[in-house]
């Protein structure tokens, strides 16, 4: 068979067999109606920014409408939960507004009290990767709490990409939260996080895993932390039942499955190091470092 002929026997193929129609996740995601993704992106940027730095009345006069506008058409192609109100949903996004602003410029707060290296408080809300994280968690928690399908985790998804922070839609937030480098840092749905909480890079706020994920769906699984809480670089703390008292600190490296009382410190018992001499090496440790076994 000729190599053209070839092609057009493979190209008629995958149009027959991508045509049929399926019953498979993707078929049914499909069916479900999805927005786009990148409009999602564009949309989150301009809410934040509005949300972040707009004062002038006239440009504010333009782009609340304009994001409303833009909001309901993203919810044009989904299957909208009944009952739902798109109106209602967006009316009530738009007068949180104001009181995520006021919640942001505490966490600004918090970020330049936390770390003696910031400059100012410009730098920490155009460089810092939390404050952008939180921002937009705090924005999509508004309309995941209103029941709007997958918007939400896309505007965090969003900031996960670009800052390597991963806190669902889903989890609570208390005031003036502070994340100190944040790569890797992971928040579950059901997790809830109180006043004048700071956290590290590696922390993971998560859950047990269970093999089947769905008979668990709208239950409590991941943890509370209280307030005044620090947690150090690398904590992992699991179980929608664990609560981290107020005051607590959790060290570098600790895994806590269970409650910690308040005002404690968790410490993870340390790594021992085993140092051997290599075998044939000088006795009197001459010969520098290749000669050891670390």
């Amino acid at each position: 068979m000729a190599g053209s002929e070839r092609l057009e026997e493979a190209q008629e193929i995958a149009i027959q067999a991508l045509s049929e129609s399926t019953d498979d996740a993707l078929s049914k995601a499909d069916g479900e109606g999805h927005p786009d993704w990148d409009a999602v992106v564009a949309w989150t940027e301009r809410v934040k920014a509005v949300v972040l730095h707009e004062r002038d009345r006239s440009v504010l006069r333009a782009e609340i409408p304009s994001l409303a506008e833009g909001f309901l058409a993203l919810l044009a192609p989904l299957q909208l939960p009944t009952g739902f109100d798109p109106e209602a949903v967006l009316a009530g996004f738009l007068e949180a507004l104001p009181g995520l602003r006021a919640l942001l410029a505490e966490d600004v707060e918090a970020a330049f009290e936390g770390d003696p290296a910031a400059k100012g408080f410009a730098e920490i809300l155009i460089a810092y990767p939390s404050i952008h994280a939180i921002a937009i968690q705090r924005l999509a928690h508004v309309l995941y709490r209103a029941g709007v399908p997958q918007i939400p985790r896309i505007m965090t998804e969003h900031a996960h990409a670009r800052t390597g922070i991963d806190i669902n839609p889903g989890a609570r937030i208390g005031r003036r939260f502070f994340i100190d480098h944040g790569t890797g840092v992971v928040i579950g749905e059901t997790a809830e996080i109180g006043d004048r909480v700071r956290i590290y890079q590696g922390v993971t706020l998560g859950a047990f895993s269970p093999r089947r994920g769905q008979t668990i769906r709208d239950l409590k699984r991941h943890p509370t932390i209280g307030d005044d809480v620090t947690l150090y670089a690398g904590a992992t703390i699991l179980g929608g039942q664990t609560v981290i008292g107020s005051g607590t600190v959790v060290n570098g490296n600790a895994y806590v499955t269970e409650s910690v009382p308040p005002n404690s410190r968790v410490v993870p018992d340390p790594p021992r190091h085993l140092v051997r001499r290599k075998q044939g090496a000088p006795p009197d440790g001459r010969g520098g470092p290749e000669n050891w076994d670390i």
